[in-house]
């Protein structure tokens, strides 16, 4: 799960990356932190809406990716 906030926190360390794309990955990080298949699912879904985002930089649209299947193990094991 580290892992996971760590990419995250590199996201929100990125000053090319719009504040609100930066704002929506804070409250990711929130669901993640809580660490059940719930708040994971939620975690999951802001990701991939964000990742629809015509002003993400192509850089970190293939993080939130990598997030997101990395959420999606984590999920996995919970269950």
């Amino acid at each position: 799960m580290e892992d996971i906030i760590e990419i995250m926190e590199s996201i929100l360390d990125d000053r090319m990356v719009p504040r609100n794309i930066r704002s929506k990955v804070e409250e990711a990080i929130g669901k993640v932190k809580i660490n059940n298949v719930t708040t994971l699912s939620e975690a999951i879904y802001i990701l991939d809406d964000l990742s629809n985002d015509v002003n993400m930089p192509e850089h970190t649209r293939t993080d939130i990716w990598q997030i997101i299947s990395m959420i999606e193990e984590e999920k996995e094991k919970i269950k």
